[in-house]
């Protein structure tokens, strides 16, 4: 049960292709943005559908995996831990970032969407 205590599992679309970094011990990182949508009928019987968008991070393995087979638009379900973050910019601002860390990740779509 201690592995649910930080367990994030999205189900989405990328908003654009994975930004892959190597670093120099040759260990690679992946970087991308995925959206989750809701549709729900309002009072008035009104369509409405609602997105969110979250900053994912591949790390090993599946940096490699994203950079290889994931592109924009694409569905894929990650599951990882949630984690934020903090780092200042240039000018001094602290910004701060919460960012789900990919632990397994699967590709989803028919085969023709996957081949693309």
């Amino acid at each position: 049960m201690s592995t649910l205590r930080n367990s994030v599992r999205l189900i989405g679309r990328l908003g654009k292709d994975p930004e892959v970094k190597e670093f120099e011990s040759g260990k690679k990182v992946a970087n991308f943005s995925l959206a989750t949508s809701v549709v729900y009928y309002d009072e008035h019987g009104q369509r409405v559908e609602q997105t969110q968008w979250h900053q994912v991070v591949a790390w090993g393995k599946l940096a490699e995996i994203a950079e290889k087979f994931v592109k924009k638009g694409q569905e894929v379900c990650v599951g990882g831990k949630l984690v934020y973050r903090d780092y200042e910019t240039k000018e001094g601002v602290k910004k701060y970032i919460a960012e789900v860390v990919v632990s397994e990740m699967l590709l989803l779509g028919t085969k023709s969407e996957l081949d693309s």
